[in-house]
């Protein structure tokens, strides 16, 4: 009966923790924007500073890096967008950057399901971008990526970590186009605002 109940103890005690998880290193995050008729969203791994230096250290320069930690960077368009001048289909891509001094290549890449940037692949690349480095007046201890609204038809996406921060424009890859479909959106919407106050 003795062995029973310190059995029974035991179980109960392994599941409490099971339900329990400690912090991840660098947590997942997942950040989303309205765009346009659609969204865009991004999901990465947050790394902290933790005392280290980042940019020409732990993040060596003119290398290929994962825009984050862990698996690679996810961004993914619901819609087709002019990213880098380009225009690039709607879908899932890999997020990968080779940081600089005083500016980033930012590129987009097929793959969007590889750990980190180790299997990366210049032959998968779309499109790509080199913005400039800017430096922030407060230190970010978490690396951060923000989708900023600019107007209804792009948005800016805004990396920072450290003292570092890059933004990099997304547009839509037909406003005239896209224009169109809003302003029949738009029509439907009024037609069933007006067919529902008439009931």
């Amino acid at each position: 009966m003795k062995k029973l109940l310190i059995a029974a103890f035991i179980s109960s005690t392994l599941f409490t923790y099971a339900q329990h998880t400690l912090p991840a290193a660098s947590p997942r995050q997942t950040v989303e924007q309205q765009f346009s008729t659609t969204k865009i969203s991004v999901d990465y791994g947050r790394p902290g500073v933790k005392g280290r230096k980042i940019f020409g250290d732990l993040v060596p320069y003119n290398k290929v890096w994962r825009a984050g930690a862990n698996g690679a960077t996810k961004i993914t368009f619901g819609q087709a967008v002019n990213f880098g001048g380009k225009t690039v289909p709607a879908g899932s891509y890999g997020l990968f950057v080779i940081p600089a001094e005083k500016e980033w290549k930012v590129i987009l890449n097929k793959d969007a399901q590889q750990w980190g940037a180790y299997a990366y692949d210049e032959k998968l690349n779309v499109t790509d971008i080199t913005v400039p480095v800017q430096k922030l007046s407060e230190k970010q201890e978490w690396f951060g990526i923000e989708l900023n609204p600019v107007d209804d038809n792009a948005v800016d996406m805004v990396v920072k970590w450290d003292q570092t921060k890059v933004t990099v424009p997304v547009k839509t890859a037909n406003p005239e186009t896209v224009n169109k479909v809003v302003e029949k959106l738009k029509e439907i919407r009024q037609i069933e605002r007006d067919a529902a106050a008439k009931k």
